[in-house]
């Protein structure tokens, strides 16, 4: 059973001499589980435990809080690259579903941010955990300005007596599988190619929380999901089935968005799931998108948007056949 460790004032001993492999890991893609099952794998021969290192927040959103990107969002690039695949209650339950052993996340702020490649080894690899071998990607860099790398890794490991494995990234038509990549893919609406790279359609985890009952209002009542995120990796009207309910994924109609007819700010998921009426409250849901309908849409007023909803929900009916 995967255990965590919050912070380096956690650590006990027997945490000590493991495989270690550190990065985001944010959505859990095909890349990242075939470095975490090479760590387990080199646990097992080595007759130790496997240790994964990562980050809350994540550097990305740190450094984007800096530079206001959310706010700002004048780079489509950069906002793709803020809008995290999964936070952290979805991430740490992907990496329980691998196997690790034990998963360690350090909070990034300035302190961490502005630690030397050389000092973050010394502090967190060998002070800390005293590690035995650590695998990383190909594209591996750590440290104040990314200045350390798999060179700079091995280095310091043959001084301090750890050893370093690196690992080719998995491509997938001819390109490397990324949590970039991917949040691309979705922005594109490909979410076949989005399936191939994480190994399964892309969802999001929430609880159903009560809304403002504007859904039920015009006819077509919503499970409402606060999504705990700055960026979206998606955005707009979806068709999209929702698990957790029922044995089988419930079908359904979901927008992604701050509703902006009724003057929202907050982006929400809103789900409306067809011939259903029962009370989910305080569910937690697990929401599949399957297909991107449209983006949304300012109306100017509430019929309009009843009209448009009804056209949504016709379309996500034909989708599911």
């Amino acid at each position: 059973m995967t255990q965590l460790i919050r912070g380096l004032y956690n650590i006990d001993p027997f945490y000590k001499g493991g495989v270690v492999t550190i990065g985001n890991f944010d959505g859990i893609h095909k890349g990242h589980k075939a470095l975490i099952e090479k760590v387990k794998e080199r646990a097992q021969a080595l007759h130790t435990h496997s240790v994964l290192i990562t980050f809350e927040p994540q550097p990305m959103e740190y450094f984007a809080t800096l530079r206001k990107l959310p706010l700002l969002k004048k780079n489509p690039r950069e906002t793709i690259e803020t809008a995290r695949l999964t936070r952290w209650r979805e991430k740490f339950q992907a990496l329980k579903e691998t196997g690790i052993d034990y998963v360690m996340v350090l909070r990034f702020d300035k302190n961490l941010a502005h630690l030397r490649a050389n000092e973050f080894i010394q502090k967190v690899l060998v002070d800390g955990l005293a590690i035995e071998h650590i695998i990383v990607g190909d594209d591996f860099h750590f440290g104040y300005k990314r200045e350390g790398d798999f060179e700079f890794l091995t280095k310091a490991g043959e001084i301090q007596g750890f050893s370093v494995e690196n690992m080719a990234s998995v491509m997938i038509d001819g390109e490397r599988v990324s949590s970039t990549r991917i949040r691309q893919a979705l922005a594109d609406d490909n979410h076949q190619l989005v399936e191939r790279l994480l190994g399964r359609p892309y969802t999001m985890m929430g609880r159903v929380v009560h809304g403002d009952k504007l859904g039920r209002q015009l006819g077509f009542p919503t499970a409402n999901i606060f999504l705990h995120r700055a960026v979206t990796p998606v955005q707009g009207i979806y068709v999209v089935r929702m698990h957790g309910i029922e044995k089988e994924g419930l079908p359904g109609v979901a927008n992604v968005g701050i509703r902006p007819t009724i003057g929202g700010t907050r982006t929400l998921l809103e789900v409306y799931l067809f011939n259903f009426d029962s009370d989910i409250y305080n569910r937690h849901v697990t929401v599949e998108f399957c297909k991107k309908l449209r983006d949304e849409e300012h109306y100017a007023n509430l019929d309009l948007l009843k009209e448009a909803i009804a056209q949504d929900v016709v379309q996500a009916k034909g989708y599911f056949g």
